[in-house]
């Protein structure tokens, strides 16, 4: 297989399926053994609400991997305030956190609240009150989902981030692409660019205020960045040959990407203020798919100067470049953990290309997927879950997993293809 597969992968795209609705559904593939019991009771509101709160909250403390929540029908009691709980009967269901709340209406739109108790030590954690519209329970749900999940576990949530990806309608040589925004969790997706050219590449601003991606609209590759909100956008290149794998450096200036403008692919940043052009690699091989370390001093990318696709590091300061996978002889797509102390990238084994995690004091590569046929993984903002695209019968689905590779859950489409996600940033 030739080295950057995933070229080939990109041109592949056109053979993808269709798909009716860009709305993915939750499926839990994977509990962690080390998952915390806890209750998330039904909230007190109307039951015309345009969404279940608790149900939501639920499904996003399962998803991470770090809950395992008790199923309502396991509940002799529904209590909905704090000072209604009776801490003996839950332990005796060994839950040991619980989630009460309620729904009240005002007059500007409702009021959600909710308190976080510890069953073991027979306390409340924590107490917080959303307003709200009728129409954002759900945006209300993932910031109160994201509060308890820091609460227990001092590690910040991220239910109310977002992911971008692509899908892929109709078949043959009709195919019409677009790109979707949607939910950490799949929902409220938003189609933002159609095409019957492939799209692909999503990446998200640092503020998460943008996206850039290449386009295939005016017949070969372009880099583009556009504003979520307005659909504003400029295309940046459009050189000969290849304009591919755009990556925002942490403060938002400039764009790393790979060009083949100059012969072969290669690593450049772009300066957005002027779009002037930085050369960082310069030899006879094939660098691509550059991604920023946190603290903005490097960049990894995948090369084949060592006869395979391997992931390497080039420092900005110091100019240095070194290898930093030798496990196995595909290694590709690196990503930086939020902490800058591992990388996440696809690697080939015996099964097929997976999702590995490498740490980068002891150069320790662990498999953390079970599939095989993996490709484009992006973490979340706070580590805790890689989501990247990979096949379930015959048909591209998302799946993530978490760092540790104890959980995971799969997004699929209820028709047809999905690729290239993308988790946004911490939407401050």
């Amino acid at each position: 297989m030739p080295m950057i597969r995933r070229i080939g992968i990109l041109l592949a795209l056109c053979l993808l399926s269709s798909t009716a609705n860009a709305n993915l559904t939750i499926e839990i593939t994977r509990g962690s053994d080390r998952a915390l019991p806890i209750g998330v009771v039904p909230f007190e509101q109307a039951s015309n609400a345009s969404e279940d709160v608790a149900q939501i909250i639920q499904y996003d403390l399962e998803r991470s991997g770090y809950f395992e929540p008790l199923e309502r029908d396991a509940m002799f009691e529904q209590p909905t305030r704090a000072d209604d709980v009776a801490f003996g009967p839950w332990r005796s269901l060994d839950v040991r956190y619980l989630v009460v709340g309620n729904v009240d209406e005002t007059a500007d739109g409702v009021e959600v609240t909710a308190a976080l108790m510890d069953i073991s030590g027979q306390r409340r954690m924590l107490t917080e009150r959303v307003t709200t519209q009728k129409n954002d329970l759900r945006s209300a749900a993932h910031y109160l989902s994201d509060q308890i999940f820091e609460a227990i576990t001092d590690i910040r949530g991220a239910f109310s981030t977002r992911i971008a990806y692509v899908t892929a309608n109709g078949v043959g040589d009709d195919i019409q692409f677009a790109l979707h925004v949607a939910d950490s969790d799949g929902r409220n997706s938003q189609e933002i660019l159609s095409s019957d050219q492939p799209i692909l590449s999503p990446a998200w601003s640092p503020d998460g205020e943008k996206l850039a991606y290449v386009s295939f609209e005016s017949g070969r590759p372009a880099i583009y960045v556009q504003q979520v909100t307005s659909g504003q956008r400029v295309e940046l290149t459009s050189f000969e040959g290849i304009n591919s794998a755009p990556s925002w450096s942490p403060d938002g200036r400039r764009l790393a990407m790979s060009l083949s403008k100059d012969g072969q692919p290669e690593i450049y940043i772009m300066n957005l203020a002027d779009r002037s052009l930085t050369r960082i690699t310069n030899n006879s091989s094939i660098d691509t798919e550059p991604s920023w370390a946190p603290d903005g001093r490097s960049l990894l990318f995948t090369s084949d100067r060592s006869g395979g696709p391997q992931i390497y590091r080039h420092s900005l300061t110091g100019q240095e470049t070194q290898r930093l996978t030798f496990t196995g002889n595909y290694n590709a797509r690196g990503r930086f953990s939020p902490d800058g102390d591992a990388i996440f990238l696809i690697h080939r084994t015996d099964s097929g290309y997976q999702v590995a995690r490498q740490d980068l004091s002891s150069d320790r590569l662990v498999v953390l997927s079970d599939s095989s046929q993996d490709e484009s993984p992006s973490v979340a903002p706070n580590g805790t879950m890689v989501i990247f695209a990979t096949q379930r019968g015959g048909s591209g689905v998302l799946s993530a997993v978490s760092a540790d590779g104890r959980s995971s859950f799969r997004l699929p489409s209820p028709q047809g293809d999905v690729r290239e996600p993308a988790w946004s940033p911490f939407m401050d």
